[in-house]
């Protein structure tokens, strides 16, 4: 698609708002004969923005112009992107008929500019707001309402002194059509595990140093992956003992491990969990669906996974969630019905429902270019289902997040139960809380106020596993002159 932008216009977000419509898109600069073309105009009116869209694809065009009025104490840029998304959205609505449900709102975190209007508004102004300015849907709207109020409910009794840590076990069982996760199936790559927790280690024992010379409060760990389970009871003992010496007796709020898959679930590594403090597990099975399981590359059953989710209950480890995924290929919307009604039957504490999003390093990408396009209607129906039985069953949405080339515009939700919210989950996403990581393709991420600004500094890890070990890389230096400033001996 040829953009043509003329006036005071960002770039990537008339991108972004495009692929809303047009899955998979993309913006050469110099394309000669482009099946699409968005010619945007703006104009800074006295009181406002207007905008003008002109928009064709194939042999359709359509126009639309939106006006959109300055506001007492709202920056210039949010103005202009209600305006130009307000004309792009209702242009590209006229040409598709497709109805975005998160209207102008497409960054991650949507709950963001919520929680920023409920500090000056009331909730049904809010709401309000969402509809008639950013376009929302009215349950979309609401929706993001609920996970604000409890985002700030958790945020509040945080301050920079505190931090969390992410460790990161990026191996698999085997490897989902969808993911695009640094996670790795190999019998080569699995041969890298022993060299990988002793190096991990190290990094986690640093990890603790620095912390422990700054002066912070480490709140809540969290073990991702890839499946962390994949390791063997010996080797989780070895990896969690190295976390509680380093914790020596400091008692976490949090202490979190993503089981993931169920064919990695065994007695004997739940009993190394709870032995070693794990007070939160996830147990996964995206579906119920045994024909789906297998057509996205899940090496489980339904039935492994009841097994397995009956070996965590009986373990004692504190709270369970577990994940689901609308959208997938293969899945309809009374198939992902009954997965719902299943997992709300089983009363876990915590269910995310997350939505099919394509990734362009993914291997369902590469089977099928068109996957961008299937399971819109069916799977708008699923989430907005998923939303309603697990508020009437008394699960409360608390976290939420976003991704580019997700199935209809939609969004991942983390749900639970009253007094179980996962702090990691609302703390990791947040710009006021650091978090220091361990591990292959995990990101470390340092935050500070100074002058009444919040700075943040990203240190990335090595992506693969045999680049990790390779490398002798060490945050210690960088995180020491971030927060303390100058050369650090």
């Amino acid at each position: 698609m040829r953009l043509v932008l003329n006036g005071n216009i960002n770039k990537l977000y008339v991108q972004t708002l495009c692929m809303l419509f047009f899955r998979g898109e993309r913006f050469p600069e110099n394309e000669e004969n482009p099946r699409g073309i968005l010619d945007l105009t703006t104009t800074d009116e006295s009181d406002g923005i207007s905008c003008i869209a002109r928009l064709s694809y194939d042999d359709k065009a359509v126009t639309s112009a939106s006006f959109v009025p300055f506001e007492k104490g709202e920056k210039y840029e949010r103005t202009s992107k209600a305006s130009i998304g307000k004309a792009v959205l209702e242009a590209g609505y006229k040409l598709t008929g497709r109805i975005i449900p998160w209207g102008t709102l497409t960054g991650i975190r949507p709950s963001k500019v919520t929680a920023q209007l409920l500090e000056e508004h009331t909730e049904d102004k809010v709401i309000d707001i969402l509809q008639d300015k950013y376009l929302l849907s009215k349950q979309k709207a609401e929706l993001s309402v609920r996970v604000a109020k409890n985002e700030m409910s958790i945020l509040k009794d945080f301050d920079e002194k505190s931090c969390s840590m992410y460790i990161s076990i990026p191996f698999c069982p085997t490897r989902c059509s969808y993911c695009s996760f640094i996670s790795y199936a190999t019998k080569k790559l699995f041969d890298l595990i022993p060299s990988y927790l002793l190096k991990l280690k190290e990094q986690i024992k640093e990890n603790f140093k620095i912390i422990n010379r700054l002066g912070l409060k480490l709140v809540t760990i969290y073990i991702g992956g890839g499946t962390p389970t994949i390791l063997n009871e010996n080797q989780l003992e070895e990896l969690l003992k190295t976390v509680t010496e380093g914790l020596d007796g400091a008692k976490l709020l949090e202490f979190t491990l993503e089981g993931g898959r169920p064919d990695t679930i065994t007695k004997e590594k739940l009993c190394v969990l709870k032995k070693y403090g794990i007070d939160r597990i996830s147990i996964n099975p995206q579906s119920l669906n045994d024909s789906v399981l297998e057509k996205i590359g899940r090496r489980h059953t339904v039935s492994d996974f009841f097994n397995a989710y009956k070996l965590v209950s009986d373990s004692g480890i504190e709270i369970v969630n577990t994940d689901l995924i609308a959208g997938l290929d293969g899945d309809s919307f009374d198939s992902f019905k009954d997965t719902v009604d299943k997992i709300i039957s089983l009363n876990p504490h915590n269910v995310t429902v997350h939505s099919f999003s394509v990734k362009k390093s993914a291997q369902i990408l590469k089977d099928d270019e068109k996957i961008y396009n299937k399971n819109e209607d069916y799977a708008a129906l699923s989430v907005d289902y998923a939303y309603e039985a697990l508020l009437n069953n008394g699960y409360e949405p608390y976290y939420m997040y976003r991704q580019k080339n997700t199935v209809s515009d939609l969004e991942n939700v983390g749900y639970a139960k009253k007094d179980t919210f996962g702090i990691y989950n609302v703390l990791m996403m947040s710009d006021e809380h650091t978090v220091f990581s361990a591990g292959a393709g995990a990101t470390t991420k340092l935050v500070k106020k100074a002058n009444g600004k919040t700075e943040i500094l990203r240190i990335f890890s090595h992506k693969y596993p045999y680049e990790y070990l390779q490398d002798n890389q060490s945050i210690e230096m960088d995180a020491l002159k971030f927060f303390q400033g100058g050369d650090e001996k």
